[in-house]
């Protein structure tokens, strides 16, 4: 039986599907369709490729800043991961698909490299792509699964197809730019070309030997910063440095389109299974539930002669009346109005929140850590207040700051208290006050979440007022 190891590329920020997408919590996180997360869905669709092939826990390699999210979303899906890669600094996808070889290497697996971030429908027609694939993988062939096109796409990268190979696998003949209209119209129209999924089956050594033959550069950055990382908690970091120093570039460009040159060293299997990147909010649209009049809808939603929206509510009432086309997505924070046909320049909106030095680009209202969640309330001159909610079992770093006391109000739950050489616990109703300078640290020692409540007041008050002098999740920068 052939021994496949899952790697899940989750290091994107999809800052297009802004304002639901952020930074710190991108798109691979949320619930874009149906309960589970796009992560989640991802890991999942892994169960299904069990039938003639020995399926591996996945290999993940994620954003250092997202270490928690990743581990939290498989432990609440009953998935487990072989090893959580952390970067450091983003460098594309090549760089991190060999920290996941190197990771492995010692097997030698046939690699199944996914994007964490992607939706597939027909799940069974996806492994019934993979089973055909995994033969050319083993024989020591590059496969990538090219999407059977549905329309003139211009927002996609093309793979042009040559000649079969056998009943469900084609000769891999080039990779082509994305396009625009009328050239997309002529691929669709040769019947030869597909969209490029970004997919691939491989053998851990091939791309190691690979990538050492065509990108020496980033072969040699990768491997030392893999070979001086460390483990840490359930996650292992690489040498941050060295991982610095490596070009970034993708898998497509540094070996794939090269590689494509070489005659018969890869292959295409056809993969028709309501595949979509949701690389923006149109994309969201097409592969959503529509109602009658063609309005996808999420959350509390009404409308009124109005047709082929996206409307998603997340916080308020939305009401559309009289319209179409039109993407208008509400959150506690910000709401977005765009045609389906701007929504790609999304991302121009994040960029103009960073030349302001705002941060919605970067958080939601409520913002995740590893112990659980606080969620902004209101904000003055010299005062915050926030809502907490502590995960059982959790804890706050043991810390201090400089600028501001804090005021906390237990709302439901137990909290166990640490204040200088104080420690107490505190049930609903009722607080305590942290003043200035003072070592504490906020524990949740019960069965069930703790909510708090925390009035903060001080000349200033932004989340880099910390000095952390204990930390269950070892976290070195002042993040809460």
């Amino acid at each position: 039986m052939i021994r496949l190891q899952p790697v899940i590329l989750s290091g994107g920020s999809g800052t297009r599907l802004w304002p639901l997408s952020r930074r710190a919590y991108p798109k691979q996180f949320l619930a874009l369709l149906g309960e589970d997360s796009l992560l989640q869905s991802t890991a999942a669709r892994l169960d299904q490729l069990t039938a003639t092939t020995e399926v591996c826990a996945p290999v993940i390699v994620c954003n250092e800043a997202h270490r928690f999210l990743v581990a939290e979303q498989l432990r609440s899906n009953d998935h487990a991961a072989a090893a959580i890669l952390l970067e450091p600094v983003g460098r594309n996808t090549a760089p991190a698909l060999t920290l996941a070889a190197l990771a492995v290497a010692d097997d030698d697996p046939v690699l199944i490299v996914m994007p964490a971030d992607h939706a597939i429908k027909d799940v069974p027609a996806f492994a019934a792509a993979v089973d055909a694939g995994l033969p050319h993988a083993v024989a020591g062939k590059v496969v990538t699964f090219g999407i059977v096109p549905d329309s003139p796409h211009t927002g996609f990268g093309y793979i042009r197809a040559g000649a079969s190979v056998d009943a469900n696998t084609l000769a891999l003949e080039a990779f082509v730019e994305k396009p625009d209209r009328a050239t997309a119209e002529s691929y669709l129209a040769d019947g030869g070309y597909y969209w490029n999924s970004g997919i691939f089956l491989l053998k851990a050594s091939r791309w190691l030997a690979l990538i050492e033959r065509m990108r020496p550069d980033i072969a040699t950055a990768v491997r030392g910063a893999y070979g001086s990382g460390q483990s840490d908690l359930d996650f292992y970091r690489v040498d941050a440095a060295a991982f610095a120093a490596s070009p970034s570039d993708s898998i497509d460009y540094a070996v794939m389109e090269p590689l494509s040159r070489e005659a018969g060293e890869c292959m295409v299997v056809p993969l028709d299974a309501g595949w979509s990147d949701i690389g923006a909010w149109a994309a969201l649209w097409e592969v959503s539930e529509h109602d009658a009049t063609g309005n996808a809808c999420h959350g509390d939603v009404m409308t009124v002669d109005a047709h082929d929206n996206l409307l998603h509510a997340q916080h308020r009432i939305v009401a559309a009346v009289g319209v179409s086309d039109l993407v208008v997505v509400e959150t506690p924070d910000a709401v977005l109005v765009a045609h389906k046909d701007r929504a790609q320049d999304v991302k121009r909106i994040t960029e103009q929140l960073d030349a302001q030095g705002r941060n919605e680009s970067e958080f939601h209202r409520r913002v995740h850590r590893p112990w659980g969640s606080f969620e902004g309330i209101d904000l003055g001159e010299r005062f915050q207040v926030k809502r907490l909610t502590v995960k059982p079992g959790a804890a706050l770093s043991l810390q201090m700051h400089h600028h501001r006391a804090e005021h906390w109000i237990v709302v439901s739950g137990t909290a166990r208290v640490t204040c200088d050489d104080r420690t107490f616990l505190l049930t609903e109703n009722q607080s305590t006050y942290i003043p200035i300078g003072t070592r504490h640290r906020l524990e949740n020692p019960g069965a069930i979440a703790l909510e708090i409540i925390e009035v903060q007041s001080g000349s200033y008050l932004g989340e880099d007022d910390i000095v952390r002098f204990e930390d269950v999740y070892n976290r070195a920068k002042p993040v809460g």
